[in-house]
């Protein structure tokens, strides 16, 4: 079985940055403030793009998995494999539903687990006995269904596999690309910093800016998005050069 990506959280950005880039282009004034924004956010654009059409290959066979993610590019036997864990926690602190996830708990004797860097790929833990654990994708990145995916890796994974969906907390967030939810706060955001930056006025400028802190100290607070976080910062610090407390 070979999994397709999806497309759909390109679509939904692209229309996302396009309708935010207009007020940008034909509601404001030209000045500095205006080409600072409207650079970030073509770079934010730029970014997005080329997360979403990173190449990408993930077959699932009786060799084993053929992947082209998470830093493999190869062919993974299953004696390399020890498990790979099907998981989908169950959403807390009033969160949404998050996609389900494939884990992959390499052998003792592969090779997975070596660092190319100076820290290993392992950054999660398997949900049924907490080992470290690779993370392949999240199952809304492609166009699959979880339960479609769930039989492929049961008839060729026989006993490594486990579907442990919602049967978990959710502990952590894996946040680090970024989402609709992150581009609909910047295409809210970006007309209305410019807008106050234009304006001239001290207290106008000053009411935005504490909207785009607060926003920041949430992100930073949940340790999540550190890309649409460092946007924000340079928000937050355009606006606040040159004024002074009335």
């Amino acid at each position: 079985m070979e999994l397709r990506r999806s497309r759909e959280k390109l679509w939904r950005g692209l229309t996302v940055f396009g309708v935010g880039a207009l007020p940008l282009l034909y509601h404001t004034s030209a000045s500095t403030g205006r080409w600072i924004l409207l650079g970030l956010w073509l770079v934010s654009a730029g970014l997005f793009v080329a997360y979403q059409l990173r190449p990408f290959r993930f077959r699932i066979g009786a060799d084993g998995l053929d992947l082209r993610v998470a830093g493999l590019n190869r062919l993974v036997a299953w004696a390399e494999i020890d498990a790979v864990v099907l998981d989908q926690p169950l959403p807390s602190r009033g969160r949404n539903q998050r996609a389900a996830k494939v884990l992959l708990v390499p052998a003792t004797a592969a090779t997975i687990d070596r660092p190319l860097t100076s820290r290993s790929p392992l950054t999660s833990r398997s949900p049924v006995d907490g080992r470290p654990a690779l993370k392949l994708l999240d199952l809304d990145q492609v166009r699959q269904p979880a339960d479609d995916v769930a039989d492929a890796l049961a008839r060729f994974g026989a006993g490594r596999f486990a579907d442990v969906r919602q049967q978990a907390p959710e502990l952590s967030d894996d946040a680090d690309t970024p989402d609709t939810e992150a581009l609909t706060l910047l295409a809210d955001l970006t007309p209305r910093v410019q807008k106050a930056l234009d304006s001239g006025q001290v207290s106008q400028r000053q009411a935005v800016k504490a909207e785009v802190d607060a926003a920041l100290a949430r992100l930073q607070a949940g340790g999540h998005q550190p890309r649409l976080a460092a946007l924000l910062k340079v928000m937050s610090d355009t606006l606040g050069e040159d004024v002074k407390p009335s």
